[in-house]
């Protein structure tokens, strides 16, 4: 079932309908409230009968989700929240499943079941809280944290290159890969929406604050005074234009990408790339999803939206045509068939 096919509700739902009664115990200032927010506001937009949503969650501080939202939620265990996703889709088309992780839940203990769902492209949603920490273990190294920090298990710095998310979902053969900052409620917003409309594995990288371990580790990125600068949201069909006077841009050049300005050197705005999130070949959106600071502005937004049969659409159509072709229709059929002996 796509998005078009799940039940839709016959009331108009708002927000309040899906805010749970239980009480939210994050860290003040963590920035898990502003993504609950957006995902409460976005449920409604997205028009389903309550019943037919399922959040899905691991271990971490993210995997409370379930209890904060009045839908049917599965709290599961450390990194196998993507198998257990992939078992409710997979048994009822109905369910719009989305799965809450973070960053050690699901690209360590979890990272193979995280690769295989996006290489299968089964239709669930994750949403990757990424605060490059362990939040609810107090503040262990995660998978992707910067090398050299220094956290509670790695006193001297850690001497790990970490993971790229975007660089493993594309990697993996995902058909989806969007990034936002939990400072940008509208964005969040407009990013999940996408994904909900998506028919596949659809992965949103969120870069989230952890106030009490790794406070400010997004800053360069999220800071209001030079996030103009230091991010490019992109928007299909739109140019790949930035900056706080709007005049930088990205063009293709002879080595990748290339952070220009428009003006200079006879650049003229026509010369910018044109974002396409839908085409199938992967190489650009690999190279806008590894951009970092300081060469280059981080991408938010839909990096990628490509067009493939999912893996539980594709299991339906097998399970029908076996149906369809099988001799056996009943148990008596299946007893009385192959060799049989009598005593």
């Amino acid at each position: 079932m796509s998005y078009e096919t799940i039940e839709k509700s016959r009331v108009a739902l708002t927000k309040d309908d899906f805010a749970s009664d239980q009480m939210v115990k994050w860290c003040p200032g963590c920035g898990s409230h502003a993504i609950l927010a957006a995902l409460e506001n976005v449920f409604p937009k997205i028009g389903y009968k309550k019943e037919n949503f399922c959040l899905v969650s691991g271990i971490g501080c993210a995997s409370r989700f379930p209890y904060y939202v009045n839908t049917y939620g599965f709290h599961g265990i450390h990194g196998r929240a993507n198998p257990i996703a992939t078992g409710v889709r997979v048994s009822n088309r109905q369910l719009s499943v989305w799965v809450i992780s973070g960053d050690g839940d699901s690209l360590a203990i979890g990272g193979n079941h995280f690769i295989h769902a996006i290489r299968r492209n089964i239709d669930l949603n994750i949403l990757l809280f990424n605060n490059q920490i362990y939040g609810l273990t107090k503040g262990q190294y995660s998978p992707t944290t910067k090398f050299g920090a220094v956290t509670k298990t790695s006193p001297q710095g850690t001497i790990e290159e970490p993971f790229m998310p975007g660089e493993l979902v594309l990697g993996a053969q995902g058909t989806f890969f969007a990034r936002v900052v939990d400072n940008n409620l509208k964005l969040m917003q407009e990013v999940m929406l996408e994904a909900a409309k998506h028919n596949g594995t659809s992965v949103v990288e969120f870069l989230q604050n952890c106030i009490i371990f790794n406070d400010n580790t997004h800053a360069q990125i999220t800071n209001r005074d030079t996030a103009a600068d230091n991010q490019i949201i992109l928007r299909d069909g739109e140019p790949m234009i930035f900056g706080k006077d709007r005049n930088k841009g990205l063009i293709l050049g002879d080595r990748g990408l290339e952070v220009v300005t428009i003006g200079e050197n006879g650049i003229r705005e026509e010369d910018i790339l044109i974002h396409d999130m839908y085409q199938q070949d992967a190489g650009l959106h690999l190279m806008l999803a590894k951009m970092q600071l300081p060469e280059f502005p981080v991408a938010l937004g839909v990096i990628r939206s490509t067009s493939a049969p999912s893996y539980d659409q594709l299991l339906e159509d097998q399970i029908r045509e076996a149906q369809r072709t099988s001799k056996i229709r009943n148990v008596d059929d299946l007893l009385n068939s192959g060799d049989t002996w009598e005593i």
